[in-house]
This record gives C-alpha cells, sequence and structure tokens, in this order.
C-alpha cells in the first residue's frame, strides 16, 4: 500500500493517492486534476476509484475531469444525491483496492452528507491502517459544523457522535489523513502539521478532549470565523457535477483597445492580480485588487461576484494563467481574458489610471500620534482586531466593505490597514469602486507597524500559516 499526500497551497487542501501494485484511488481531488495521472503513470499504477468524503465547500473538486481522464468511477455519500453517476456509499459499506480493505462510515458534522474511509492492509494485518476523514478530523482541530444556517447546533451534536463513537474507536496506531491543514476555513485552529494517528489526536486535540457534549457544541458554535461567499456555491457545483475544465474557454490575450472596450461592459470586472504596491501606483480604474501572493482564491471567491466575466490584469501570460487556474478552484469559471503588456502598455495607450498612494509605517504613525483627520480602517478579521490593534482605528473586516463602506465619508481622508498591506489593499480598490478619492494603503500593515517599533508583536503575523480569519484566543489590546 502507497499514500501519497498533495497539498495545495493556500486553500490548504490535502487529497491522495492510494495505491496499490497496479491500481490506485484518488481521495478528494482538487479540479486541476492532471497532476493524479502523471502520478499514477510514475507509480505504474492505473486510476479505478475517485473517492469523495463530502461536499467540499471551499473548493471545486476534481472529481468529473478525473473520471473523464481516466475512466475511474467515482464514490460517495449517498445522501449527497450527486447529479451524475456515481457509487453510492452508506455506514458499513464495504469494498477492495488489492489487499486493501476500505470500510465506509457515516460521519456527519461538519456536512450532514460526510462519510469516512477506514483502510485496512491486509497483506499486513488486519487492523485499521489509516483513515481518510474529509473535514470530520484534522490535525489539532474538528470540522466546523455551522456552514449550514440553522443546523449548526444539529450538526455539532452529530459530529459529537461521529466522533466519540466511530473515529475515536479506532485503534491509535491508525493514521489520520484529513482534508485541509492550517489556513483553511473549514475549521479554526488547525495544526501546520499535515497528517497524525487516532492516538496523538486523542490525547492533544483540544475538541477531541471536550468530553461534554454540551461543552462540545458550544465551542463549535461560538467564535467561528466567518464563511466566504464561496462556500455555499462551491457545494452545490459539486454536487451537480463541476463543469469540465477542458470544456472552459482558453485564456484570451487581449490588446489594450479591445480590452478597454471589453471593461466597460455591465456584465464585466477587472481583476488585478498584481501586488498591492504595483496596484497602488497604476491601476485600471474601478479594477478589484486583490494579490496573487494573498490568500488569492479564498478572496477572490469571497469578494468577486460570480455572475460577472473577469478581465485580468498581471504580470505576465504566466501570472494571468495562474490566476485563472486558480480562480476556477473556487467556481470563478468565467475568466475571459489578460491584458497583453500589462499596465505599461495602458499607460503607454493613453488610458487613464487610479492610484492608492502607499503610506509607510513610519508615515501612519506620524499621523497617528499628530492626530491628523484621517479615518483609519482596519480590515482584519474581529479577533485579529481584538489581539492587536492601533488605538480610533475602526474594524470593518474586507469582506464587509462591500456594504459597510456606507458608515464611512468619501469626503474624508481614509487609511486603511491589514496584516501585510494584501487585504487593505482589497479594500482600498472595493472603496475606490464606490467613490473614494482620497484612499491609502498601509504598507507593511500591522507587521510592519509593529517592527517599525510602533506597537507589541503581532503575535498572528508571524506564523506563516496562521489563518487570516485570526486563530488567537488572547486579549485585545489598543495603540
Amino acid at each position: 500500500m502507497i499514500i501519497q499526500q498533495f497539498f495545495t497551497k493556500k486553500i490548504a487542501h490535502s487529497s491522495y493517492f492510494l495505491g496499490g501494485d497496479k491500481v490506485c484511488a484518488i481521495v478528494d481531488p482538487r479540479r486541476d486534476a492532471d497532476m493524479y495521472i502523471e502520478v499514477a503513470r510514475e507509480m505504474g499504477t492505473r486510476i479505478t476509484h475517485i473517492l469523495e468524503t463530502h461536499l467540499h465547500a471551499d473548493f471545486i473538486s476534481g472529481h468529473m475531469d478525473l473520471a473523464k481522464k481516466s475512466g475511474a468511477m467515482i464514490y460517495g455519500p449517498r445522501s449527497a444525491n450527486f447529479d451524475f453517476d456515481y457509487v453510492p456509499l452508506s455506514e458499513g459499506d464495504f469494498f477492495e483496492i488489492e489487499d486493501m480493505s476500505i470500510k465506509v462510515l457515516e460521519t456527519p458534522g461538519h456536512t450532514p452528507e460526510h462519510i469516512s474511509y477506514v483502510v485496512t492492509d491486509r497483506s499486513r494485518g488486519e487492523d485499521p491502517v489509516a483513515l481518510f476523514c474529509g473535514d470530520t478530523l484534522f490535525v489539532g482541530d474538528v470540522g466546523r459544523p455551522d456552514l449550514f444556517p440553522g443546523r449548526a447546533e444539529e450538526l455539532a451534536f452529530k459530529l459529537y457522535d461521529s466522533l466519540h463513537e466511530k473515529i475515536m474507536k479506532l485503534p491509535d496506531t491508525c493514521e489520520v489523513y484529513p482534508a485541509h491543514g492550517a489556513g483553511s476555513l473549514c475549521g479554526r485552529a488547525m495544526a501546520a502539521k499535515r497528517t497524525s494517528t487516532i492516538g496523538y489526536e486523542k490525547k492533544f486535540n483540544y475538541a477531541l478532549n471536550i468530553s461534554d457534549r454540551r461543552e462540545f457544541i458550544r465551542s463549535l458554535t461560538h467564535g467561528m470565523p466567518d464563511a466566504p461567499d464561496h462556500f455555499g456555491r462551491c457545494t452545490d457545483i459539486n454536487r451537480q457535477g463541476p463543469v469540465k475544465v477542458s470544456n472552459l474557454s482558453p485564456l484570451e490575450e487581449l490588446e489594450t483597445s479591445i480590452f478597454s472596450s471589453l471593461a466597460a461592459g455591465n456584465n464585466v470586472l477587472v481583476l488585478d492580480v498584481r501586488n498591492f504596491e504595483a496596484f497602488g501606483g497604476q491601476h485600471v480604474p474601478g479594477a478589484y485588487s486583490i494579490d496573487i501572493d494573498s490568500n488569492f482564491p479564498t478572496f477572490a471567491g469571497w469578494l468577486l461576484p460570480p455572475e460577472k466575466d473577469i478581465l485580468l490584469v498581471s504580470g505576465g501570460y504566466g501570472q494571468a494563467v495562474e490566476a485563472s487556474i486558480q480562480l476556477r478552484r473556487v467556481g470563478l469559471d468565467r475568466v475571459y481574458g489578460y491584458l497583453t503588456g500589462g499596465m505599461y502598455a495602458w499607460v503607454t495607450a493613453g488610458y487613464p489610471t487610479g492610484h492608492v498612494p502607499q503610506l509607510s509605517s513610519h508615515e501612519l504613525h506620524q499621523r497617528v500620534i499628530q492626530g491628523d483627520a484621517t479615518v483609519l480602517v482596519d480590515v482584519r478579521a474581529v479577533k485579529e482586531y481584538e489581539n492587536f490593534h492601533i488605538q480610533n482605528a475602526i474594524n470593518i473586516p474586507v469582506a464587509e466593505l462591500r456594504e459597510r463602506y456606507v458608515e464611512l465619508d468619501p469626503a474624508e481622508e481614509t487609511v486603511l490597514i491589514c496584516g501585510s498591506g494584501q487585504r487593505s489593499s482589497m479594500g482600498s480598490s472595493l472603496l475606490k469602486q464606490k467613490g473614494f478619492e482620497k484612499v491609502f494603503n498601509a504598507a507593511g500593515g500591522m507587521r510592519g507597524y509593529a517592527e517599525a517599533g510602533f506597537g507589541p508583536e503581532c503575535p498572528l503575523c508571524t506564523l506563516p500559516w496562521a489563518s487570516f480569519a485570526g486563530r488567537s484566543n488572547m486579549g485585545s489590546s489598543g495603540i
């Protein structure tokens, strides 16, 4: 038996190759599925099974593309009611892949239809050796049960049983292979380690050590980070069966005149994926700013209206292609083309541009201590703000700016700040679309502000794997 993990950064998603000598299964595949075909060939195996643990909310699954390319059957929860041909599975169902026996457990809680796969390698023994648990159990955490409005307590109740009556009864030596790691919003406090064992989680996972059911439910139904807009959309798309990537239109190279004409359409948006400094210097008026080096797919799925065609401004063809791949991972398929020659071509063709001045930490601090008539908007998540913020800063998380911009005065000078400058650039672009002209971005964000000596170290900013939603329960400090 061979298990190989594939970790997709930014969405922090783990999929798996489960192989024997001649055939193999792919568990919870991502949408751009060619790598599974390549690995199967390298291993000298044929993909015969595609195993889905649940209807994924944070990304579009690759089951349809992989099935077409490999000829493998799709297996998934019976209660998911997929709108395509698949092998429906329920509690106690059983199938084999060479010397591997795979038993199905129904493990609802994160989602109503969730199942897990328990693998026994009969060539070595009769004890379960691996658990593909999707989003039921993570390293250091468990799946959040609050993604279905009005059902959080019901699903938390079921999650308790799934964990205590089924998963925790597996042998301590059984290896745990979850579908997500640190940085995903499918949980709250996942560890950076990507695999574990049942025994280790029983000993150290905070959620598994809450023995009282009522306290477990309370813990998992309060204080969860906001769920991005695309979570509900992805669930429906995965149930219906995503459009195959091979059927999507190729990325068009658009000259400035064509790009400008298309961008003027009512059903079109311009997305600038360059870094925030470049966006601040010159950008197409009305463009969204989402730095591709940020948690790009999550914020794109959260902020961009899915019913609109997308035109890209990038640092070149390769960056535009990468952006389109990441957009498709969250169900944004209407990527039409990108601006050939980038902003250089745009400005040399004489088209108008927008600007967002960038403030250094020192410039921002001078405004703070001098009491300048500046509105400081902290666009981080609430818990991040509570943990560490500048005195008198207003907290409006970046996604909420789409509606809460009305709380701000477009005539006033407005400075936006986040952890680094990326989310605040997103927020700046949203305010610019709403007619705000005096918008500034705090380059370096709270991290730079602390490093410059103007405040205590931001605990979240120093963790490279920390979720932007905030993972700390520490008290607040206003500075």
